[in-house]
């Protein structure tokens, strides 16, 4: 699959190879379904008996054959990077996980800088994000305050005179995460790339974190129809 897809993007090597979810599913091949992952429904999804560390040491035979440069695991939790680390070849170089105010995650975070694993965040505006997915994946977002609403944030974007949404970025990256924000509009593309020349005080950052509430937007165990319960 990993050759197949540098193949195919024609970019002479992939440079972060992931693994998306922690649970091994049963392979459906991509050109007879969008998501290959859920049925044609998005609801329905089939568990397959392969544990994680066959799939992390079949990743590391992609870095071996320099398809990949480093790889990495997506929602993954503590337990899961402490059982990688005892056997991994090849460190995980980046574990992403959705991550903003309303999901700070501190303790895995800490974990994954102790274990010189790199935190890059998807999500990072919160329920912004889910507002534009299918139903199910928006349940949760849809009546949840916007996080460039919320006062720590609207306060440090008047005094900055940033955007919220740079303000929110700004604050995971002075904390030593990586962000990938995304938009289809030019202007806030640009805007996402302006979050280097200013800084948030101790007390903003500090007080945007109090806005955790453990609200997991990407989470399925919840959207699914048959739950996969991987953050319980």
């Amino acid at each position: 699959m990993a050759k197949a897809q540098n193949e195919a993007w024609g970019l002479g090597y992939i440079n972060l190879y992931l693994i998306h979810f922690p649970v091994a599913l049963k392979y459906v091949d991509p050109r007879d379904i969008r998501y290959p992952w859920l049925d044609k429904d998005h609801k329905e999804i089939e568990v397959d008996k392969v544990p994680v560390q066959e799939t992390w040491q079949a990743l590391e035979e992609v870095v071996d054959a320099g398809i990949a440069k480093s790889i990495g695991i997506s929602n993954a939790q503590a337990q899961l990077l402490y059982d990688i680390s005892t056997y991994a070849r090849h460190p995980i170089s980046s574990l992403q996980i959705e991550h903003h105010p309303y999901l700070v995650q501190p303790e895995l975070i800490e974990l994954a800088k102790d274990l010189s694993i790199i935190v890059t965040a998807y999500s990072s505006f919160g329920p912004q994000s889910f507002l534009e997915l299918p139903p199910a994946f928006r349940e949760r977002a849809k009546d949840t305050p916007l996080l460039w609403d919320v006062e720590p944030v609207k306060k440090a974007a008047e005094r900055t005179g940033k955007t919220p949404a740079q303000v929110l970025l700004r604050w995971a990256t002075q904390r030593d995460i990586a962000v990938i924000p995304k938009s289809n509009n030019v202007n806030r593309l640009q805007q996402n790339l302006e979050v280097t020349d200013f800084e948030l005080t101790k007390e903003e950052i500090e007080a945007i974190a109090k806005l955790d509430k453990g609200l997991r937007f990407n989470d399925p165990g919840f959207y699914l129809h048959k739950p996969l319960r991987i953050f319980a």
